[in-house]
């Protein structure tokens, strides 16, 4: 069914994984990747919502600072497609999102509170 005449583009499903399918298990997306060497680590996915301001951008460049000096392989994703943001149930913006989890939202955090944020998550 259409609404307004606009067909839905077709969804295509993606390894949730940070190795993006390098692990054995990324074939299958629902089980859980035992394998991957990512997720062992606690934090496979990190994503920053925002609208593409200035603040939303800053969250993804400090977001991305911060996994980088921790050595995290995991790359940072930046969505600002609203209907994805409204997903996750965030209502103020910039939004940090960890294993598809909100962890923080409505202010910019600096990549310090960032890695800080990722060490209580790896605890």
């Amino acid at each position: 069914m259409t609404l307004f005449g606009k067909r839905k583009k077709e969804e295509t499903k993606v390894s949730a994984c940070a190795c993006n399918g390098a692990c054995e298990a990324a074939e299958v997306l629902e089980a859980k990747h035992d394998s991957c060497p990512q997720e062992k680590a606690g934090i496979c996915c990190v994503k920053v919502l925002g609208a593409g301001c200035k603040r939303c951008h800053e969250q993804y460049e400090h977001a991305k600072a911060a996994a980088k000096s921790m050595g995290l392989s995991v790359e940072v994703e930046y969505i600002t497609e609203l209907s994805r943001v409204a997903e996750y149930g965030v209502m103020s913006m910039p939004a940090l999102v960890v294993n598809d989890k909100v962890v923080s939202m409505g202010k910019v955090l600096k990549a310090a509170e960032v890695e800080e944020l990722f060490h209580k998550l790896l605890e």
